[in-house]
């Protein structure tokens, strides 16, 4: 996954998210395909709410 600058408050949610699959996910394979779920599903709904405006030039 591209890195991409996210606000501190959607770091920190994934930060704990991702210790909550950790410690309830035993599998380290699906560990890896819930950790990829949640930073698609937060990666879609922060680029749509970006709505930068082209400069008039």
């Amino acid at each position: 996954m591209a890195k991409n600058k996210l606000p501190k408050s959607i770091s920190k949610f994934i930060r704990r998210e991702k210790a909550r699959i950790r410690r309830e996910v035993l599998d380290i394979k699906g560990q890896e395909n819930k950790i990829q779920e949640l930073y698609k599903k937060l990666s879609s709904q922060h680029d749509t709410k970006r709505n930068i405006q082209p400069s008039h030039k």
